[in-house]
């Protein structure tokens, strides 16, 4: 069986959805081989760049022609060509890992929809992000299978497209092992990088879907109630949020390895994600799995992947967020309060991810 992914996610800055398909390619050989099924796994990118996709394990391969996703998209909008197998040759599934499905001749379609941002929230997402409301319908039509990181994105994309369940599959995303071995960053660290010792954390990409704007309100509104309110530093990609900046008792990081940001987030009070949407919300749980009190969005997603071991507060209501800031900030921060963080971020792993896409491989081959 011979199975093709798109990888240009893994093409410069990863994103959530880098990491995600960064965890689930790595993932895939030993699903495979835990299902005693022979299988080829494969990556291709839509860039005019070019260029071979970095840390791929030895079994995977990457394949394809060098064509830009703009070029690509524009052509899948209006019909059926170029079909995928005209770029990366031969492939019994090709899983569109990033919204897009491509048109195929004879292969299967799978393809990952994270959240329903681009519908339900438009204003808030690029342009090349609102391309989706027209490639994922025509993807649908032809009859592509669908994964979904939590059953609240599958329940709502079931009821924006009216798919049968038969058709949507719920793959949640797992955490990676060191973050719960993750330890503070240190306090010469923190110098090095203008930060304090004591703070608050955010980590995701400043777009406006991420509500910042309303997280400094709350900060600021705490402070002025409390002035032992620790500093916020705010960790991830700069995102199109240009007019966020620096503050008082704000900090913002620039880029930072996987190891700096665990340890960056293990040394916090806590961890807060105030988004109006999430597709899964990783964030929260690499906090949890660090042992971090976590401080999240009261929508569904987040409840779903939290659980009752996070504080949450609704997102569109400062005096709610600068509450529930207070109450994050007054969070146990024992030993047994750590241990049940983490028992809840262990129940969701990669391995369990990719035995669930295999899942809807096989279904869909």
């Amino acid at each position: 069986m011979r199975i093709t992914l798109d990888a240009t996610p893994l093409v410069g800055v990863r994103t959530g959805i880098g990491r995600y398909v960064e965890h689930l390619v790595a993932a895939l050989p030993d699903a495979f081989e835990r299902r005693g099924v022979a299988a080829e796994v494969r990556v291709s990118t839509w860039t005019a760049r070019g260029g071979a996709v970095p840390d791929l394990p030895p079994s995977v391969t990457q394949v394809g022609r060098r064509v830009p996703a703009r070029l690509v998209r524009s052509l899948w909008r209006r019909g059926s060509w170029p079909p995928v197998e005209l770029l990366v040759g031969t492939t019994d599934v090709f899983h569109g890992t990033n919204f897009v499905s491509p048109p195929t001749r004879h292969a299967r379609e799978v393809v990952t929809v994270h959240d329903l941002t681009y519908e339900v929230h438009a204003q808030t997402v690029s342009d090349a992000s609102l391309l989706y409301r027209e490639l994922v319908p025509r993807a649908l039509a032809r009859g592509a299978h669908v994964l979904t990181p939590t059953e609240v994105v599958a329940a709502a994309v079931r009821e924006q497209y009216g798919l049968p369940a038969s058709q949507v599959s719920v793959t949640h995303l797992g955490v990676d092992a060191p973050w719960f071995d993750a330890a503070p960053a240190t306090s010469a660290w923190l110098r090095s990088r203008g930060l304090p010792d004591e703070y608050l954390v955010f980590v995701g990409s400043r777009d406006p879907r991420k509500n910042l704007h309303r997280l400094l309100e709350a900060h600021v509104a705490l402070r002025a109630q409390d002035r032992s309110t620790p500093d916020l530093v705010l960790a991830g990609p700069a995102g199109r949020e240009v007019d966020l900046s620096e503050g008082a008792g704000v900090h913002v990081t620039g880029w930072l390895t996987d190891a700096e940001l665990r340890d960056l987030v293990a040394g916090a009070r806590a961890l807060v994600l105030p988004s109006i949407d999430e597709g899964f919300g990783l964030p929260a749980l690499e906090a949890l799995a660090a042992g971090r009190p976590v401080l999240a969005a009261d929508i569904p997603v987040l409840r779903e992947v939290a659980g009752e071991c996070a504080v949450f507060a609704p997102p569109t209501d400062v005096d709610a967020l600068a509450a529930g800031l207070a109450r994050v900030l007054a969070e146990q921060d024992t030993a047994d309060a750590r241990a049940a963080r983490r028992r809840r971020a262990r129940e969701f792993t990669w391995d369990r991810t990719a035995d669930r896409t295999v899942e809807a491989y096989l279904g869909a081959s």
